[in-house]
């Protein structure tokens, strides 16, 4: 079982304000949302599940360096109804409904507002589940605050980064449609659109979900269209995760169980995964406590989002990690 704080926590959720625009409404897996008070402003958050304050169990779902909460769409739809736990999907700072938060980006600074997410719905201890740059996240805020975590799931990122630099890493490459996104407005939406449906990732799994992820993080101002996602924090992200030998390692330092979701294909749906097979190999040899799932069929966007095999095992993997949550604080 999860642990809450004794103190009782106070939660405004502001449905109208936070509500997805109208023609999501019908397919949006998320119950309601709500803002957490962080350095410089508010964090937009989304939960799935029993409020926050009510559930028996609450997954923490950190999401990439260029995604949103969206990211867990598919993940949520899947999770609803196996179990009586609230997922709780951030926007970090600088993305989605949190991208005017100012800076220091970084990614001490997200450890900072995830620790505050924690705080503000009173979960002493959580699952916490990442994609890519947000498996380093979880990983590194499992590692610092060892007593928060219930619980550990990767998907397709966390392992320490290996020299040389050029190596696969869980982010944006430069001729990644989704990085290219955020550096040239569109004379329109469809544009807009249009640049996601061609990624390469997507081709064989786009569906209503990949569709809101797209258009979620998409501003228009009735003259172009523009991703929201802020350069600067995407930046900082980028340069924490290559050089300041804290959180790439993180995982290094978990003592808890962990349970890592690899894609065979990469970013472009391509065979050059995020996870070289034989450098996981390697790795998990030496962390015992590292319990690896393959995921065929699956992409490092495909894993967690879309018409695809992963979501499914994903939302059985952060189940499981429920479970064996549970029974830790029985015993």
């Amino acid at each position: 079982m999860v642990q809450r704080e004794s103190n009782t926590v106070r939660m405004t959720i502001d449905r109208e304000a936070h509500a997805p625009p109208a023609d999501q409404i019908a397919s949006d897996p998320f119950d309601g949302r709500f803002d957490v008070p962080v350095s410089g402003g508010a964090l937009n958050v989304a939960y799935a599940g029993p409020a926050p304050t009510d559930a028996e169990a609450v997954v923490l779902a950190v999401h990439g360096v260029t995604a949103s909460h969206m990211t867990w769409r598919t993940v949520a739809r899947q999770l609803a109804g196996r179990t009586g736990a609230c997922l709780i999907a951030p926007d970090l700072r600088g993305r989605g409904r949190s991208a005017t938060l100012p800076g220091p980006y970084g990614l001490a600074t997200h450890v900072d507002d995830l620790t505050a997410v924690l705080d503000h719905v009173g979960a002493a201890r959580a699952v916490m589940v990442g994609h890519s740059m947000g498996a380093h996240l979880v990983a590194r805020l499992s590692a610092e605050h060892p007593e928060r975590a219930a619980g550990l799931v990767l998907l397709d990122g966390g392992l320490p980064r290996r020299a040389p630099l050029h190596e696969p890493t869980g982010e944006p490459v430069d001729d990644d449609p989704a990085s290219a996104r955020m550096e040239t407005p569109c004379a329109s939406a469809d544009e807009y659109l249009a640049g996601w449906r061609a990624h390469p990732a997507f081709e064989h799994a786009w569906d209503d979900d990949v569709d809101a992820y797209a258009r979620y993080d998409m501003a228009h101002d009735g003259r172009a269209a523009r991703c929201v996602v802020r350069d600067e924090a995407v930046i900082a992200d980028g340069f924490d995760l290559l050089f300041d030998g804290v959180t790439s390692k993180a995982i290094t330092r978990v003592r808890t169980a962990i349970r890592l979701l690899r894609a065979p294909r990469g970013l472009l749906d391509d065979n050059c995964p995020v996870i070289p097979q034989e450098y996981l190999d390697e790795f998990a040899a030496h962390h015992p406590h590292l319990d690896v799932e393959h995921v065929p069929d699956t992409n490092h966007y495909t894993i967690v989002l879309g018409n695809s095999p992963g979501p499914a095992r994903v939302a059985s993997a952060i189940e499981t990690a429920i479970q064996a949550a549970e029974r830790s604080h029985a015993d």
